[in-house]
């Protein structure tokens, strides 16, 4: 059985770095995609970066590029979130997840995760 599990949130101030990271379990992963969504008060859950567990490739969304760096050590079985400059709207509920399916969902747009973890709280203070 697949298992996710986030480390790393915490409070931190406008402009601090924060490293998120999911240890991924269960089985091999090959093709399959691993990503960070995340959820704010009152607001939907929304994709923040993927990455093919197979080649590394990475891909972002547009509120996240440039700050946030998506990253995955295959040996260590685990998925980083480096999130620099942070702001307060970057603050949410971040959740890891696995896309049996690869990363076409993502290129789609679709997002159709498989494997959800429990959720990590970052809260960016002004």
């Amino acid at each position: 059985q697949v298992q996710l599990r986030e480390s790393g949130g915490g409070l931190v101030q406008h402009g601090d770095s924060l490293k998120l990271s999911c240890a991924a379990s269960g089985r091999d992963f090959g093709s399959w995609a691993l990503g960070w969504f995340r959820q704010a008060p009152g607001k939907e859950r929304e994709f923040v970066a993927g990455i093919s567990w197979y080649s590394g490739t990475t891909y972002y969304s547009d509120s996240v590029k440039g700050r946030f760096t998506i990253s995955r050590d295959t040996a260590a079985s685990t998925v980083d979130l480096q999130m620099n400059n942070v702001k307060p709207n970057d603050t949410a509920v971040y959740y890891c997840a696995a896309d049996s399916g690869g990363t076409l969902g993502i290129v789609l747009g679709k997002y159709e995760f498989d494997f959800w973890g429990q959720g990590t709280q970052v809260t960016v203070s002004s």
